[in-house]
């Protein structure tokens, strides 16, 4: 594969993107010419907002072709487009053939929950310490282990859910099924794990079966009943709005475990959930917080 690096600015951005396209270009990156410099530009806006500009003022285009002779005649072409004349070819280069399957796994190692208690990639070997463990590769649905909010649930889980308390447990936003997966490797016996996306029922249904346990995926109308532990890793705006539907799936002497929350917003869902249960922090990592309520 061959590499054409390209200089362009922020006004003839989407005509060479498209022209390297119809070049048959495998992919094509745009990065900001003056990153790290006093020039750079950020171009994100306001949580919400569109952001301020919709490109930079100058970029780097980089283009991957299968061989260099198609590098080369795309840049023939090119040059013989009208507004290629405000543009700039900075070089071509040899891609080094790698194992990108190999690579891409090299990237993820075991993710330690607890001492005993491990997130293990399929193609790595448990270590000697993990007496539990969780068979899971990055896919399309969140929920791998490596980010702070899925592993304070699932340290959560490891250290209550054991008890026998938590016989019916709802993962709300399943995403990968990771925390339901959880649940049922600690002793739970019925676990509904929901979600809006189709594609985490389908990643939901995938992992669990991998890791040969019993869990209950849908969509969020499967929900029935009331549950000893319910359980929602998501974000903060969703869970504010979700308060009085997840409270009131808590039987009496159940659990409610929020999490997908930035420590500065506790206080918003203290607030938003106060009608209905008494929320406190339980754990931080990383600037994230799992809430937690008892019923």
């Amino acid at each position: 594969m061959n590499e054409l690096k390209l200089l362009c600015p922020e006004s003839y951005i989407d005509e060479l993107s498209d022209a390297l396209e119809a070049l048959e270009a495998l992919s094509i990156s745009v990065e900001d010419a003056d990153a790290q410099t006093d020039a750079e530009q950020a171009l994100f806006g306001e949580p919400g907002m569109p952001p301020t500009k919709i490109g930079w003022m100058r970029s780097h285009v980089t283009a991957i072709f299968a061989t260099e002779a198609q590098a080369e005649t795309a840049i023939e072409l090119l040059k013989a487009l009208d507004f290629f004349a405000h543009c700039a070819v900075l070089g071509t280069s040899q891609i080094q053939e790698q194992d990108w399957v190999r690579l891409t796994q090299s990237q993820f190692d075991p993710v330690e929950i607890t001492p005993t208690f491990w997130i293990v990639p399929t193609w790595h070997e448990p270590p000697a310490t993990a007496k539990q463990i969780i068979r899971l590769d990055p896919g399309l649905a969140f929920g791998t282990g490596t980010h702070p909010t899925t592993r304070m649930c699932l340290k959560w889980i490891a250290a209550h859910a054991g008890s026998g308390k938590f016989n019916r447990v709802l993962d709300y936003g399943c995403g990968s099924g990771i925390l339901a997966i959880g649940a049922a490797k600690f002793g739970a016996q019925s676990i509904d794990a929901v979600d809006i996306d189709p594609a985490a029922v389908e990643a939901s249904q995938h992992n669990a079966a991998a890791n040969q346990v019993t869990v209950q995926v849908g969509l969020t109308d499967a929900i029935s009943g009331q549950y000893q532990l319910v359980l929602a890793n998501i974000l903060a705006s969703p869970l504010k709005v979700l308060a009085p539907l997840l409270c009131t799936r808590v039987t009496k002497g159940g659990w409610l475990v929020l999490a997908g929350i930035l420590d500065r917003q506790a206080d918003e869902l203290k607030a938003a959930y106060a009608p209905y249960c008494r929320l406190e922090v339980s754990n931080t990592e990383e600037g994230w917080i799992l809430m937690t309520a008892a019923f």
